[in-house]
């Protein structure tokens, strides 16, 4: 098993590489996020141990660059900060799990373990149907080249209508996945956040990319959705 580290202090770098390869792992270092950026990209890895304070371009950065070129190995974020806005940003920018220092290298050598038993697989970092585009790491998402600005909900609504493209959804999916199974609010819910999507991604550009299926649900139609404009 081959592992990159990418850590700017050399003695943190050290301990971690020889702890690692004391375990069997066969072991690369990068100091700084250039050429950890390089690195994951040009050889394959079955785990990247990143810091976040890197020199050149933070760990989020790399992290996000990675995710975006479709490099998929399981990273395990390292930071001297504590912050919950800190944890959110790394694993929102695809990161698979989070450590923060001081820590025992037990515990890393356990964490590193269980990402390599759970793989990489290839997973989408952008969702594209047609003209629409959704990218779930920044939370952003796009109609042809106007960005939309989406509440919670309308973006969850819409981000799983673009993981399920062309397949009727019935309201209880909807609402199982959106909200959860235990929602106890208005019974119409799904109709009206459907109609307040659709006011962003159809109304203003004449066309109907959500459709109703009386007495089903809804289906995003992928044919509308491949004759609009081109996504960014």
């Amino acid at each position: 098993m081959r592992v990159l580290v990418v850590e700017d202090e050399v003695r943190m770098a050290a301990l971690i590489r020889r702890g690692l390869e004391e375990d069997g792992y066969a072991v690369d270092v990068a100091t700084n996020g250039p050429d950890g950026l390089w690195q994951a990209r040009e050889f394959g890895y079955d785990a990247i141990v990143l810091d976040v304070m890197l020199p050149g371009a933070d760990g989020f950065t790399v992290c996000r660059q990675l995710r975006e070129s479709g490099r998929w190995s399981p990273i395990l974020m390292l930071t001297a900060r504590d912050a919950v806005d800190d944890r959110i940003r790394g694993l929102d920018a695809g990161a698979d799990d989070y450590l923060t220092k001081p820590f025992s290298f037990g515990e890393l050598a356990a964490r590193v373990r269980a990402l390599i038993r759970r793989g990489g697989g290839d997973r989408p970092t952008v969702l594209r149907v047609g003209a629409l585009t959704l990218d779930p790491a920044s939370r952003r998402a796009w109609r042809g080249d106007d960005e939309l600005t989406l509440s919670t909900k309308e973006f969850s609504l819409l981000e799983l209508f673009l993981r399920h493209p062309d397949r009727v959804l019935s309201r209880t999916m909807i609402l199982e996945h959106v909200w959860d199974f235990a929602y106890d609010g208005v019974s119409n819910i799904v109709d009206q956040y459907v109609s307040y999507l659709r006011r962003k991604i159809d109304k203003p550009y004449g066309s109907e990319l959500l459709e109703t299926v009386r007495g089903a649900g809804y289906r995003l139609r992928v044919a509308d959705a491949d004759r609009s404009a081109p996504a960014p």
